[in-house]
């Protein structure tokens, strides 16, 4: 079965012999995309997020053939080592990784949260539905879905506040 995932703006036809395939197996097997890491497989630690069509999602619980002609973004497609984002400079800027693992989740999530703000979206800490506020509870609860095993979380905050306020997010 063959299936076209355009990875960081490149289209790539795979042939998939078995339909049950990963996205985040396709990802790092076929495409060699290891920046997108494997932790829990559940879709509970969001090691693996990726942006698909503007929306972050958790590539371990997705089928590849269900993202034929999808436009997906991974870790490699946010910045170069050269040119980092916004968002991958301040995490170096406030220490916001230690072992690094979950650090690609973490800046994809981040990423695609910033823009859901940015759009209005509400949260389960929005007050009202006006624009929301980017409060560290308001960070704290979007990125619920992203684990950090060394515990940086309150690093990861200041890290994405830092990169809003660069970027003319809605920091607070």
């Amino acid at each position: 079965m063959d299936v076209t995932l355009t990875v960081n703006g490149t289209p790539h036809v795979l042939n998939l012999e078995d339909p049950r395939v990963s996205l985040l197996d396709a990802l790092r097997q076929r495409l060699d995309l290891t920046g997108t890491k494997k932790g829990c497989d559940h879709g509970q630690c969001g090691a693996c997020t990726v942006i698909v069509n503007g929306r972050r999602i958790n590539s371990c619980m997705t089928l590849a053939v269900m993202h034929d002609g999808d436009e997906i973004t991974t870790i490699e497609g946010i910045g170069t080592p050269g040119d980092l984002a916004p968002l991958q400079q301040a995490f170096i800027r406030h220490d916001g990784f230690q072992c690094g693992y979950c650090t690609p989740g973490q800046i994809m999530s981040a990423t695609a949260m910033l823009e859901e703000v940015r759009q209005g979206w509400p949260s389960q800490m929005t007050g009202d539905l006006g624009r929301p506020e980017l409060t560290d509870d308001e960070i704290r609860e979007r990125m619920s879905g992203n684990i950090c095993r060394c515990s940086c979380y309150p690093n990861i905050v200041d890290a994405i506040r830092d990169a809003a306020g660069r970027t003319g997010g809605t920091a607070a």
